[in-house]
């Protein structure tokens, strides 16, 4: 077998030996006799907006981009795209600079064919230097904050904030109200304002896809140029939720148990999200409404979780197996409970079927709704003649007694939050104490629901100290949320004091 060499040649201008190519000349003699880089741009100038960080791509568009990110250098390449006809970028990445220099390096990496056809590969760097200014949106704003042009009025209309927590976090994860201007906390919902009516749009939007909502919007004029024919309109969006919320008590409408295969008629709403999960407790049997279902024909909760009653359960006896219903489970069980504050004073108890048999134990506390003692006047639980009602229907399974070991002590997770406006009035401040409690609430919920957590971003809790003197056994059966489900809170978001932290 013959073996192949390849040959050398010397390079014609400082004669050492190279592999041959088309100039008989070695790179170091090649790119001192050519430059690809000649002609090339190596400043550059680009304009910011500091307020909502964001790059003017010209005429009029603004890109948001953080520093060293893809976006930007992309965006940076873009510029210097008609300069780059002539040769072909191979490769590209930043150079680190100060984030205060107002100065941004990029090396390119450029490939050229040169004298007889070589092709000369070099490296070069382009500065481009930030120019501060504002884009149009945010100088509207420095100068009158209270100058928007669509308003955004998300409303619910029952008695508590826990819808609102909840979508203040889809809100953070998925960034919908970044274009806000301006966030207002209001009585029975939140305001949002926006400089851009497609910024409101897309925000209701968003809000269709995460909650059974219904609106309609309104526009006012505000002035008109008969001469140029501008009109300039304020838009408002009313946005209103369904009363329905996660572990109320539903009695159906006749019309709407007999088209869900009559379903029910009392159900419990497990689940809301763009869709509303109902289950009948008494037979695990479900169904999904979405939201235009639900405005056809909607109703209202029978009793909602501030009507929630403590029980203790003396004795569980499953009735079923497991079922999964939307990626819960469930068991059938006949139990024998009392109420918590009638134990030890009189003999009261009540047997009732419970879809709850998978986690109650004897012994254990659990949460319902008390219908023997209840007063309903329920417009639809009257239309079904002779129903009888259970005396107890359970919801959840309780912890508070586990949790009084613990309170008082950090959580080792905290949440993000909106920069809302809040009512200082002293209305506002009497509504504070119960907002506190309804938010604790919530967060209790996020800890027993690892489905609710699906969807928020939850974070380390710095502050944290693990307390070495807590025994073994201390709280074993309370839901916590693991460890790996939280994610390191960034030191960025300490610089911004409107984005604050709630533990």
């Amino acid at each position: 077998m013959v073996h192949q060499t390849i040959g050398s040649v010397l390079c014609c201008k400082c004669g050492i030996q190279m592999a041959p190519n088309a100039a008989n000349m070695c790179v170091k003699c090649l790119r001192s006799e050519v430059d690809i880089t000649e002609g090339l741009q190596k400043h550059v100038i680009i304009v910011h907006c500091p307020e909502c960080d964001t790059y003017l791509q010209p005429p009029r568009t603004w890109i948001k981009a953080q520093l060293e990110s893809k976006e930007l250098l992309t965006f940076c390449v873009n510029k210097l795209k008609k300069n780059l006809k002539e040769v072909r970028l191979t490769h590209a990445e930043f150079i680190w600079t100060e984030p205060h220099s107002k100065r941004i390096k990029v090396k390119l990496r450029i490939q050229k064919e040169v004298l007889n056809g070589a092709v000369l590969e070099q490296a070069y760097t382009v500065e481009y230097v930030v120019q501060d200014q504002m884009c149009e949106s945010c100088s509207r704003v420095q100068a009158n904050p209270d100058q928007w042009v669509a308003a955004v009025q998300l409303r619910q209309h029952v008695p508590h904030r826990r819808t609102f927590f909840y979508l203040e976090q889809l809100i953070l994860r998925h960034d919908a109200a970044v274009r806000a201007i301006r966030i207002k906390q209001m009585d029975q919902g939140v305001d949002f304002f926006f400089a851009n009516r497609s910024h409101a749009v897309k925000f209701v939007e968003f809000l269709g896809k995460v909650a059974p909502v219904r609106s309609r919007h309104d526009k006012q004029l505000v002035s008109h140029d008969s001469k140029s024919n501008n009109y300039n309109y304020k838009y408002t969006f009313s946005v209103e939720i369904c009363p329905i919320c996660r572990e109320d008590l539903i009695c159906l409408p006749p019309k709407v148990a007999v088209t869900l295969g009559n379903l029910g008629p009392l159900v419990i709403c497990t689940k809301v999200s763009n869709n509303i999960a109902l289950m009948d407790p008494f037979t695990l049997r479900h169904c999904f409404l979405d939201a235009d279902q639900y405005w056809r024909s909607s109703f209202k909760s029978l009793l909602s979780c501030k009507q929630l009653v403590e029980y203790i359960i003396l004795d569980v006896e499953a009735v079923s197996s497991e079922v999964i219903v939307g990626g819960s489970r469930y068991v059938l069980a006949d139990a024998q409970v009392a109420r918590l504050s009638d134990f030890g004073k009189n003999d009261t108890l009540f047997s009732v079927r419970t879809h709850l048999g998978h986690i109650l134990s004897p012994g254990d506390y659990a949460l319902g709704y008390d219908l023997y003692s209840a007063n309903n006047n329920d417009v639809e639980l009257d239309k079904y003649k002779g129903l009888v009602l259970s005396d107890v229907i359970l919801i959840k399974k309780s912890y508070e007694e586990k949790r009084q070991k613990k309170r008082g002590k950090p959580r080792t997770w905290k949440l993000k939050s909106l920069g809302m406006e809040v009512d200082d009035t002293a209305k506002g401040r009497a509504d504070e104490e119960k907002m506190y409690s309804e938010y604790e609430q919530f967060l209790r919920d996020l800890e027993e629901n690892p489905d609710m957590r699906f969807n928020i971003s939850l974070y380390r809790n710095k502050e944290y100290q693990p307390s070495e003197m807590v025994s073994e056994t201390d709280g074993e059966d309370a839901p916590a949320v693991p460890l790996e489900e939280l994610l390191a809170d960034l030191d960025l978001s300490d610089m911004d004091e409107g984005d604050g932290m709630k533990e």
